[in-house]
């Protein structure tokens, strides 16, 4: 028969053993459990690319499609301040409509970021009172018939007067946040055509939208609605002061 001494101390060392394994796990379990890393990117962050802007820029021949350099760059600086804000629900896709170009060139460049694919390269129009063949006068004031330039994020679509339609949101105070209240959507038109650009020099003019090809246009509205950056750019002297978003005014 053991001791009684002998029996207690043989229960001290078991319960020390099973309290030391305890803790053991314990630990192991506080340092092995799934955490999120805090390099993942955020949906907030630039999307990563395999090259820089300007190796996309001319890695999908955007400066051979008539694209210019200062539209690229003001277009990527605002996007990123746009998705850095967390404004873009849908940043793999970035919009540019590039003014500089008359209205008889292709001049609305749809750009896949995720992929660097260029998805669509086509026809855009600008407002009757902005101009005929080029757009030179823009405005955010209701029955101008302007155009107005700078970054949007797009919304929802409707089926309007035009049809298939894309609310357009205008995020430049004083530039075009009357957008929504002035009707500037994006839709199609039958005017935007190449066959009327070769008749007259120039596409027809809309009350300030950039109506696009009706060919193309379900397609374009699917792959840039609800949350994408769509920028519309001049060589536009006040805007260029205006602008907290562009890069021109940004630059150091």
């Amino acid at each position: 028969m053991e001791k009684p001494m002998l029996h207690a101390w043989r229960w001290i060392v078991a319960i020390f053993v099973l309290f030391t394994a305890f803790g053991f796990c314990f630990v192991y379990n506080e340092h092995t459990t799934d955490k999120p890393l805090t390099n993942t990117r955020q949906a907030s962050q630039p999307i990563a690319t395999d090259s820089s802007d300007a190796v996309l820029y001319t890695g999908l021949h955007l400066d051979s499609l008539g694209l210019s350099k200062q539209a690229f760059d003001n277009a990527m600086h605002g996007y990123k301040t746009l998705q850095a804000a967390g404004k873009l629900q849908n940043d793999q896709v970035l919009s540019i409509v590039d003014f500089s170009l008359p209205s008889s060139q292709k001049r609305l460049f749809v750009i896949d970021l995720k992929n660097a694919r260029l998805l669509f390269n086509t026809y855009v129009s600008h407002g009757r009172g902005s101009g005929a063949a080029l757009a030179t006068e823009f405005s955010n004031q209701a029955n101008s018939f302007k155009s107005s330039l700078g970054f949007y994020v797009t919304g929802d679509t409707y089926i309007g007067h035009h049809g298939y339609s894309l609310r357009l949101n205008g995020q430049e105070k004083g530039i075009n946040d009357n957008a929504l209240s002035r009707g500037i959507v994006m839709h199609s038109a039958a005017y935007v055509d190449s066959r009327i650009a070769a008749a007259q020099g120039f596409i027809g003019r809309s009350q300030g939208c950039p109506a696009i090809p009706a060919k193309e246009h379900k397609a374009i509205i699917a792959a840039i609605r609800n949350g994408s950056c769509l920028f519309l750019y001049s060589a536009d002297k006040k805007y260029a002061a205006s602008s907290t978003l562009a890069r021109s005014n940004n630059a150091a």
